[in-house]
């Protein structure tokens, strides 16, 4: 309580530092965007179509050695990598246009290779196919699905409060969006239908910080008559940054123990709500508000217009 309470009594100028916050949020988003475009992305089976297969083996194999003996039998294509140990193998083969039938055929003859290549005996463990054409079909339905959910915020939030905050709103999701997904191609991490899930995960709860604080603004528009809208702004960050600090560390802690405890098969989801709810908490002040602030939010746009009765004007604000 005592932490909570010197929280609460802060004075951090939030707002003075909104142009130094700009300039580095639009120098990453640049990088963000230009990876994007030239680098691309690393999709995943969901998006890409092809073959998955999971192998056990009773001793630890080197990697080298399995991509050679798949490249020597008619597999050079094949990505392989490490699934949680060295004795948990993933293959990625690429798709084939014969369809699933001759997915199973290769995938059979894979594991008979590295069974005989292998000293001891390879156990199949799981085999997943996906098709080309429902691959994309899957990519165009997850790109329209995040469209459809920033659209369907700034209708929501242009009617709770007012345009000027709408626009910040989805100004900040925007840029979680693009940061979370641009930080996957950057290092040309796997993205797949788990992690594209996360990043609909990010906009909802960036938008719950965002909702919190403009909130608080709004409430403090009414009570403050006397302070500017950078103060009323700044009074309102500062006065829900305990709530900010408990609920973003407690989320963290949970993904932080999914990341490193939870295999490599929500790696890639935890690992996008670990950025989406860092760049979330830091959008919310610097790109919701600050440009809510830009647009020329003031206490009028909030407060209740007065009612006309009788000939008389009569101020209903608080």
């Amino acid at each position: 309580m005592a932490h909570a309470q010197i929280l609460k009594e802060l004075n951090i100028d939030f707002m003075g530092k909104r142009y130094i916050a700009a300039v580095v949020s639009g120098i990453v988003l640049v990088i963000c965007l230009g990876s994007m475009l030239l680098r691309g992305f690393e999709f995943g089976l969901d998006f890409t179509g092809g073959t998955v297969i999971e192998l056990g083996y009773e001793q630890p194999v080197e990697i080298a050695d399995v991509t050679g003996a798949l490249t020597e039998n008619g597999f050079p294509d094949a990505i392989v990598q490490y699934f949680g140990s060295r004795t948990d193998i993933l293959i990625r083969l690429p798709p084939v246009e014969e369809g699933e039938e001759a997915s199973a055929q290769r995938s059979d003859q894979v594991v008979r290779v590295l069974g005989d290549a292998a000293p001891g005996e390879v156990d199949l463990r799981r085999v997943e196919f996906v098709g080309p054409q429902v691959g994309e079909q899957l990519r165009e339905q997850g790109g329209l699905a995040v469209l459809f959910a920033l659209i369907g915020i700034l209708i929501y939030v242009a009617f709770r409060f007012e345009w000027r905050f709408a626009l910040g709103a989805v100004a900040a999701l925007v840029h979680d969006v693009i940061f979370t997904v641009g930080v996957f191609s950057i290092f040309l991490i796997e993205f797949d239908l788990t992690v594209l899930a996360a990043v609909l995960a990010v906009i909802g709860y960036s938008l719950n910080d965002t909702i919190v604080i403009f909130d608080r603004i709004r409430e403090n528009f009414r009570k403050m008559r006397k302070g500017s809208v950078i103060e009323i702004c700044n009074r309102s960050i500062n006065q829900t940054l305990s709530r900010t600090i408990i609920t973003s560390g407690t989320t963290l802690l949970v993904l932080l123990a999914l990341y490193f405890l939870g295999g490599a098969a929500i790696e890639g989801f935890s690992l996008a709500l670990i950025i989406g709810v860092l760049v979330g908490t830091y959008s919310t002040i610097y790109i919701a508000t600050a440009m809510a602030v830009w647009l020329g939010i003031s206490k009028a746009d909030l407060l209740p217009a007065p009612v006309v009765k009788e000939g008389e004007v009569i101020d209903d604000r608080p």
